[in-house]
């Protein structure tokens, strides 16, 4: 049996990854591949509930920086003995939109939470259970705030508690990212995500065709 593959992406709210997500799966179904495509937080049962609890809740107003971080990590560690490893132990590619590279980016340099708690917790919740690749879809915070805007233009908007942060969160957040794409070159692939989703696509596309010839 192949081995599984496990392959996330990463970036600010409106960089596109859940349309990423959502051709990449596609290419590889049709190229053969049993495809089993993931999101953060959420994946399980227990992981929906607690995605409610984190972005949606009409009671989470006041949730501590710390709040958040636990509770996402607790999501990320039942996602992960439940379905993860399971699906990469079968031989399958999983495609998680988000992994802990966000908690690194939104609650430790986002949130400004002690960055080394931080990656405590982490371990904690994810054990050996490590990426093969990470696709950062990068684009400006000001590119990402207007994506947002147009999103939600004409329709009723579903409640974001992250959506809501402010400027100077995703200018945090976006140095993160930067941070963490310079400690980990062999892993995480920095994609400029501001062209053409077909452009964004084929970058996308040249990354993962490496790790799946590996």
């Amino acid at each position: 049996m192949p081995r599984g593959r496990f392959i996330t992406f990463e970036g600010l709210e409106g960089c596109g990854k859940s349309t990423q997500v959502k051709l990449l799966a596609e290419r590889l179904t049709q190229a053969g591949h049993r495809v089993r495509v993931l999101r953060e937080p959420g994946g399980t049962p227990i992981g929906e509930e607690i995605r409610h609890t984190l972005k949606h809740s009409e009671h989470n107003a006041a949730m501590t920086p710390e709040a958040e971080l636990l509770l996402m990590n607790a999501s990320r560690a039942q996602l992960v003995r439940e379905v993860i490893r399971p699906a990469l132990a079968a031989g399958e590619i999983v495609i998680c939109d988000r992994f802990y590279h966000s908690a690194i980016a939104y609650q430790g340099y986002g949130r400004e939470l002690n960055l080394a708690m931080v990656r405590a917790i982490i371990e904690v919740a994810v054990g050996e259970t490590r990426p093969d690749v990470t696709l950062l879809l990068q684009v400006p915070p000001e590119v990402s705030a207007a994506r947002l805007e147009s999103r939600y233009a004409g329709q009723p908007a579903v409640r974001d508690r992250f959506e809501e942060a402010d400027r100077a969160f995703f200018k945090r957040a976006e140095k993160g990212f930067a941070a963490i794409a310079a400690a980990e070159p062999g892993r995480v692939k920095v994609i400029d995500a501001s062209g053409t989703v077909e452009a964004v696509a084929a970058g996308v596309w040249g990354v993962v065709e490496g790790v799946l010839n590996d």
